[in-house]
């Protein structure tokens, strides 16, 4: 990996942005993406994608989606305390929020503040100590005295509170821990993927960038696909990890990219899938099968307009949705090979026979 991957690794991860407020993400991402295409376009809930036109009308439209939002929370009411009740914006597991450091992110400052907890030494004698805390009773905790000093400083309901991380490569090198992989993963891989591509002829209409609010609902990809009208879209995203105590569970890293042939939401077209394997074999790209229990914006998209042939593709990382996410850099340099081969060979005649075959 060279520096300039690594510093744009580095740039991703630590910038802050949950569903919702994803603002300084895509601020960033325009000002990385507009060298790299013909045309930037925004839709109107906050998606933006570049374009690689094509001079044949008939070329095929092609669109990978990320998207910028991660977990995080939102403001749900300061007490008289000067605390502050939240909702979570996205999934998260109890057991890993409590005494974390975030950002508090008001209409005209950021704040540090902190996740609740309960020490040891107030639960002696206490049953259910093992139980799981429930999300809607954890405070955030920004040192504010009093509800008054809290709104003297801007903290409104509605704000954002976003995890605060430093992303750090390991001892053997070969792995990271950041927040967030979970999906700036997408973002990193597209311009990456853009910046190899930039003396290349495409056969095809290329579109890429990333979505809002993916990790409430999937409620940003309807509008980007009804804007841009792909023929085939890909989800670029990353996925939970199950290789802590089994070589046999879904997604195990350094064993490549993932392919989810299934999830609660999409399954596969028949021809999209043998497409991808073979492009894999061909260019000896490891890959690894995955059927996961959620889902990803390629559900979201594979409904809208005529029916368009969706499938995600990413890399799968331990402790995703936490502070701590650790991923593998070769699963992540298999993604972008895959992901760059598959935009040179989609021509008129392979999209049709994906779409049309039978």
């Amino acid at each position: 990996m060279d520096t300039s991957t690594w510093e744009r690794i580095v740039k991703y991860t630590e910038l802050q942005g949950t569903s919702g407020q994803e603002f300084m993400v895509r601020k960033a991402f325009r000002q990385d993406l507009t060298p790299l295409v013909d045309e930037v376009v925004q839709n109107g809930l906050g998606g933006l994608y570049g374009i690689r036109e094509n001079n044949d009308e008939k070329a095929p439209r092609i669109m990978f989606g990320a998207h910028f939002d991660e977990v995080g929370f939102i403001v749900k009411a300061v007490t008289d305390l000067g605390l502050l009740e939240v909702k979570p914006l996205g999934g998260w597991n109890p057991f890993v929020v409590s005494a974390q450091r975030f950002t508090l992110f008001t209409r005209e400052q950021s704040y540090p503040v902190i996740s609740s907890s309960i020490p040891p030494h107030l639960l002696r004698n206490q049953s259910g100590v093992n139980g799981a805390p429930n999300l809607d009773d954890i405070l955030f905790d920004g040192g504010f005295t009093s509800k008054s000093e809290a709104l003297e400083f801007g903290v409104r309901p509605g704000d954002f509170i976003v995890p605060q991380v430093k992303t750090e490569l390991l001892a053997n090198q070969k792995r990271v821990i950041s927040k967030s992989w979970d999906n700036r993963f997408g973002l990193v891989t597209i311009l990456d993927v853009l910046d190899k591509l930039q003396d290349q002829t495409l056969p095809n209409t290329l579109m890429m960038g990333a979505n809002v609010q993916e990790e409430v609902g999937l409620r940003g990809v309807g509008p980007a696909v009804h804007q841009l009208k792909p023929d085939i879209f890909f989800g670029l995203d990353s996925s939970t990890a199950d290789d802590l105590n089994s070589s046999t569970g879904q997604g195990q890293l350094d064993q490549g990219t993932i392919l989810r042939v299934m999830d609660p939401g999409v399954i596969m077209p028949r021809r999209l899938k043998e497409f991808i394997l073979d492009i894999a074999n061909d260019e000896k790209i490891p890959l690894q099968y995955f059927v996961p229990n959620g889902g990803t914006d390629s559900a979201g998209a594979q409904s809208q307009n005529n029916g368009i042939p969706s499938v995600t593709l990413g890399v799968a990382s331990r402790y995703i949705h936490t502070h701590q996410t650790l991923w593998s850099i070769a699963d992540f340099e298999a993604a972008k090979s895959l992901v760059e081969r598959l935009i040179l060979q989609l021509d008129a005649a392979t999209v049709n026979d994906i779409i049309y075959g039978d």
